[in-house]
């Protein structure tokens, strides 16, 4: 009996061809400009899915020729995903890695492709949260808060760029990295500590703004004076002298103590009109100036 060796020989070079696709730079900078819409068509069930696989459709496009191929790789990037915006394009890049191995490797496991996903969600929303949401923008706040109460154009055009430039630095220098290191650029940056340090920083650089905005535009002073004979005694004054801007830090840290107590928006916001109407009330009604 004779074996098929001919059939053997002309399929194994076959099975074990090379196709080598790369993606262009022309694919990573429409991948860049496609993360921005990413929460075009947010849903509660899938969330930023949709966004994801329209910010893929270039790469796998290039990567892929079979209608059935392109079909499994938009199903694939249709499961949920959900992620800080400013960091999406950082998972673009690692998975597009990832896809441009899939596609020269018919042995590389597809799964891993959103288990990557799943593993970067969580962890980089986190540092986005903090980072960009939290820190980036009360500093950017903070610093153009006294340009825009004093109605200066120039205040909410400096919030764009301090706001943005640093935004877009981060996804386009992210999707780089992330396209160039691939999977391993997380574990990597986890080695050496770096975002920790980074994320510990500035939330520094962003408690002092917070204290800066509360010194500036906090306006809670107290009109109370008091004569000593010749001598005039002002309570705000003395204040000032004790410590600098003591009754806006006052007022702040009782509105952080009722948020840290879960009251209600609302009734902070009653609060804060009945306290207002009932010290403008007793300026208006007592005395600010007494002889003793």
């Amino acid at each position: 009996m004779t074996t098929n060796s001919n059939d053997v020989l002309e399929l194994s070079p076959e099975s074990n061809k090379s196709t080598d696709k790369r993606i262009t730079k022309k694919d990573l900078k429409a991948l860049f400009w496609r993360s921005f819409p990413l929460n075009i068509m947010w849903s509660f069930d899938r969330q930023m899915n949709v966004g994801f696989c329209y910010d893929m459709i270039p790469v796998i496009k290039r990567l892929y020729d079979k209608p059935e191929d392109r079909i499994e790789a938009y199903k694939r990037h249709l499961e949920f995903y959900n992620i800080q915006v400013t960091f999406n394009p950082l998972v673009a890049g690692i998975v597009a890695s990832m896809e441009e191995e899939n596609a020269n490797n018919q042995d590389f496991d597809t799964a891993s492709i959103n288990a990557m996903k799943a593993s970067l969600m969580a962890p980089l929303s986190g540092i986005g949260d903090s980072l960009i949401a939290s820190t980036l923008r009360m500093i950017a706040t903070g610093v153009v808060t006294g340009l825009c109460l004093s109605g200066s154009l120039l205040g909410p055009i400096l919030f764009l760029l301090l706001y943005n430039v640093p935004t877009i630095l981060i996804r386009w220098f992210g999707l780089q990295y992330g396209y160039s290191l691939g999977s391993g650029m997380i574990s990597k940056l986890n080695d050496s500590d770096v975002m920790h340090k980074v994320t510990s920083g500035l939330a520094i650089v962003g408690l002092m703004v917070v204290g800066g905005m509360v010194a500036t535009t906090v306006a809670v002073t107290t009109p109370l004076a008091l004569n000593f004979g010749d001598t005039a005694f002002k309570l705000q004054e003395t204040l000032d002298g004790i410590f600098p801007a003591l009754l806006p830090l006052c007022a702040f840290g009782i509105m952080c103590l009722c948020n840290k107590k879960q009251v209600k928006i609302i009734w902070q916001i009653v609060g804060i009109l009945a306290a207002g109407i009932a010290v403008s009330y007793t300026h208006l009604t007592l005395p600010t100036n007494r002889e003793v």
